[in-house]
């Protein structure tokens, strides 16, 4: 095994990897160094616990979720384009789902979910206004099938379902 330092970069990229692959679980030092290949010395000084490297890992997804809001919102174009590109980035980022069922058993996850899913909710409203679609509900339901048809990726193509709804979408405007 390696004694190699890592970057803290390095520690979160994996981190990833893991909480996608295997869950919550997987976010320890000892498992996550096995998978680097280097010594839990690395994770250490870099994070000083366990809690601190979630920590760590949440405020990394936290920033680019509501880094990625705002500059959507600064976008041009079709809306029904835009509405097209944000869904398919949420549903092809593995990390969406596996954040979702971290959230179920930590409240600093969910929270932090909760708002980010209000920035995306306040961002598809904005373009739905476009469509002369004004009801907010309109707005949570798009988020609400963007969470919920990742659970639904070994019976159906999610992309393919999203593209759908867009579709309908344009078709009332």
């Amino acid at each position: 095994m390696s004694s190699t330092q890592l970057s803290p970069e390095k520690w979160i990229d994996a981190g990833f990897a893991a909480l996608a692959a295997q869950g919550p679980q997987a976010l320890a030092a000892e498992p996550l160094a096995r998978q680097l290949g280097t010594t839990k010395g690395s994770f250490y000084w870099h994070f000083k616990d366990v809690p601190a490297y979630h920590a760590a890992l949440l405020r990394h997804w936290h920033a680019q979720a509501l880094a990625d809001v705002v500059e959507r919102l600064g976008e041009s174009g079709p809306a029904d384009a835009r509405l097209l590109a944000f869904g398919h980035a949420i549903l092809n980022n593995p990390n969406e789902a596996a954040l979702r069922a971290w959230a179920q058993s930590d409240p600093i996850v969910a929270a932090s979910l909760t708002e980010v899913d209000a920035e995306r909710s306040t961002y598809l409203n904005h373009l739905l206004r476009q469509f002369g679609l004004r009801n907010p509900a309109f707005g949570h339901a798009i988020l609400a099938t963007l969470i919920g048809l990742p659970h639904l990726r070994a019976e159906a193509d999610t992309t393919a379902a999203f593209d759908a709804l867009v579709d309908t979408i344009v078709a009332l405007a």
